[in-house]
């Protein structure tokens, strides 16, 4: 790569930074208030989706989406998709448009401004300890019983190694999914990784292809059922990272 290149992606990716903290400050008087009770999410909700919007349309990425199946208004679902990019975030917010909330790392709280928002609507989850995981659960049967859907990664992080597709699957978003009997839906993000990678001096601005595939029902399966559900998503979403639409 040549030297002028790094320039310009050291610019872009300086630039990425600023746009998130400057539309945060912007935001800032509305989101305090959107986050100061749960009942409010909802209004939270839509200023995050513009928020998002701002972000990845600022950073010329153009999200395409496509349907195989519609998200009913006023229905829970668990929302799992491939992890590979800061931008999953963003794109995860354009694709569904009902309130949901994340479940996260708890080493994005550090992050200035950004941080201070993520604590206050998003599940915070520490993986090395068993104790924050059990407060996970907790956390999400009451915004699932609120009426919100839930969002999980379900990698559990970004692999290591930028050639591996798609990484095993943890359980915590199938146990949910079953706990609550609700429809486990698996998304699929084809260019985040390639748009802006966790890899300092590569990406580019371009197209942001998310997919909503057919839905997976839990109605009728109990905990005995994780393995065959975390199994039948995992294998939707690597067949279809390995096509195009």
């Amino acid at each position: 790569m040549s030297f002028f290149k790094k320039i310009l992606i050291l610019g872009w990716r300086i630039w990425f930074y600023l746009l998130v903290l400057v539309s945060l400050l912007i935001m800032f008087p509305l989101l305090l208030i959107f986050t100061a009770s749960e009942k409010l999410y909802p209004y939270f909700f839509k200023l995050a989706r513009v928020w998002a919007k701002t972000i990845l349309y600022g950073m010329g990425f153009f999200p395409i989406i496509k349907y195989q199946q519609q998200l009913i208004p006023n229905k829970s679902y668990m929302l799992i998709a491939n992890h590979t990019s800061m931008t999953d975030i963003m794109l995860m917010l354009c694709v569904v448009k009902t309130p949901f909330v994340f479940v996260g790392k708890k080493e994005l709280a550090k992050l200035p401004i950004f941080g201070f928002f993520y604590k206050r609507t998003c599940i915070l989850v520490d993986r090395n300890n068993a104790h924050s995981r059990k407060a996970v659960f907790e956390s999400a049967n009451q915004r699932l019983l609120q009426g919100n859907s839930i969002c999980i990664f379900p990698e559990g992080g970004v692999p290591d190694d930028i050639s591996v597709a798609l990484d095993s699957f943890k359980d915590g978003a199938f146990r949910l999914a079953i706990e609550h009997q609700i429809p486990i839906v698996p998304m699929v993000f084809y260019d985040n990784k390639k748009r802006f990678p966790y890899v300092f001096f590569k990406g580019s601005p371009g197209r942001m292809r998310a997919k909503v595939l057919p839905f997976i029902e839990t109605k009728g399966k109990n905990i005995n059922d994780k393995k065959e559900l975390r199994e039948k998503a995992h294998h939707m979403i690597l067949e279809e990272l390995k096509s195009k639409f």
